[in-house]
């Protein structure tokens, strides 16, 4: 399989809106006793094609959301939806955590777990049949989901590499 660059968006002047998918309570044991520190696992985007994930790690909770959503803006890749669902078939798998993810007809809905029902949302995609298998990670999972996400590629692409008409990508 080739290498994927997925299609980098800067931040900039874009309207985010952001999910907490996990927090996490991490202890520490040290001769003084019991330090707690919060990790955030955090999911951002513009419901528009523009979705992105980060981890924030700090002493408060809402610390940690807000270190987690400044890293999401920096991970930020634009999603091809086409009506409301992605344009074909996609598996991803990141460590443990397998996805799969299909394009599904209008009103189906999003029929995802958790963690990827937070970044499906987040792209802005609405009808789509989502499964995990594998691990329940909600890290691996998220991961997983953008891999997916971010090897999907628009029918106009295609017809360009392949040099042939949009209609004969539709149609075979």
């Amino acid at each position: 399989m080739a290498k994927n660059s997925f299609n980098k968006v800067k931040a900039g002047d874009l309207e985010l809106k952001e999910k907490v998918v996990a927090i996490n309570r991490v202890t520490k044991t040290t001769k003084g006793g019991r330090t707690f520190s919060f990790s955030a696992l955090v999911v951002v985007g513009n419901e528009n094609g523009v979705v992105g994930h980060g981890l924030g790690k700090a002493k408060e909770v809402q610390q940690a959301i807000t270190k987690g959503i400044d890293d999401a803006k920096k991970n930020l890749i634009k999603v091809p939806v086409m009506h409301g669902t992605i344009p074909h078939d996609q598996f991803a798998k990141e460590g443990a955590a397998k996805v799969l993810i299909k394009p599904a007809a209008h009103g189906t809905g999003v029929i995802a777990g958790g963690s990827m029902r937070a970044v499906l949302e987040s792209a802005g995609v609405t009808d789509v049949l989502a499964k995990s298998l594998g691990s329940a990670n909600p890290h691996n999972v998220v991961k997983a989901t953008f891999k997916a996400l971010g090897m999907l590629r628009e029918p106009i692409s295609v017809a360009r590499t392949r040099s042939i008409s949009l209609k004969k990508v539709f149609n075979g």
